[in-house]
């Protein structure tokens, strides 16, 4: 619904009472602001009662206020400039201790996506990729390092994953051109999502792979294409994007993948050492230099 909210809004607006065309418009106009303030200031604001602010919510099918700010602040993640993150993040953080306030903000995100986020979808997805002839990973722009991430410790793992590296639509598809049903696909992406891994999620989806998306919610694009959706919490934290609850996340993917398949970690890591001392690195970890 978040999706088309101003559109929604814009359309049952002849037939709203005169407070509530008032928060209409005032939310048509600053929905970059009203998604960040409570029902009483809202109210405040454009001169309404509280109540009339919740009335307005349900008038719109929500619940209540709590789920009408929820959509909004879904909305506006894709709609903001990063001018316009800045200041709606310099209104919500204020002047006081940021470290604690973006502190405070990750662990609460992380709180939420361990409560949310589907153990059957979890489990299905690391069977999925234990199991696959290939595991395709690929993710764009800030969801480029979480891909990154993944694939790094993947490889360690698996001996059939490839790295997504695109710099455009058909150099994308030309990487995934031989994707089947016997492969296992892992697309990241977060608000702004990219058309990039959307078209790539949708074409692996079409040839039938087993297809995992790692994103932030339900309205994703990414999720219609989906067999398993794996959903972490993501925010602004100013014109920055927060990825400290997909990280972690993404940690806990690897470690079941690789308690899945401890044998080969253990060989792999063990013939790592091997060849480390075979061949004087002493920049291996742990090691002086």
């Amino acid at each position: 619904m978040s999706r088309d909210l101003l559109n929604q809004i814009q359309t049952m607006f002849p037939t709203l009472s005169k407070g509530q065309k008032y928060i209409a418009r005032y939310i048509i106009e600053h929905y970059d602001k009203a998604a960040f303030m409570t029902a009483s200031k809202l109210g405040n604001i454009v001169g309404v009662s509280e109540s009339t602010v919740v009335r307005f919510a349900s008038e719109l099918g929500y619940e209540g206020y709590p789920q009408l700010q929820k959509a909004l602040q879904e909305m506006i993640r894709n709609k903001l400039t990063s001018v316009q993150r800045i200041e709606v993040s310099t209104d919500v953080l204020g002047d006081g201790d940021i470290l604690e306030k973006v502190f405070n903000s990750d662990i609460e995100k992380i709180r939420k996506t361990l409560a949310d986020v589907s153990r059957d979808d979890f489990n299905h997805a690391v069977d999925s990729i234990v199991n696959a002839r290939k595991v395709y990973i690929f993710g764009v722009r800030s969801s480029a390092s979480l891909a990154s991430f993944i694939g790094f410790y993947f490889n360690l793992i698996l001996d059939n994953v490839t790295l997504i590296h695109t710099a455009s639509d058909s150099e994308l598809f030309e990487q995934i051109l031989r994707v089947g049903e016997a492969d296992a696909v892992i697309g990241v992406s977060f608000p702004r999502y990219s058309t990039r891994t959307v078209k790539a999620m949708q074409y692996a989806s079409s040839r039938g792979a087993t297809v995992i998306s790692i994103t932030d919610s339900h309205i994703s694009p990414l999720y219609r294409y989906s067999n398993y959706n794996l959903l972490a919490k993501s925010d602004m934290a100013s014109f920055v994007d927060s990825l400290v609850a997909p990280l972690s996340l993404i940690n806990a993917l690897i470690v079941a993948v690789g308690m899945k398949r401890q044998d080969e970690v253990y060989h792999t890591f063990d013939e790592l050492e091997r060849i480390w001392d075979e061949y004087g690195v002493y920049e291996k970890p742990g090691a002086e230099k």
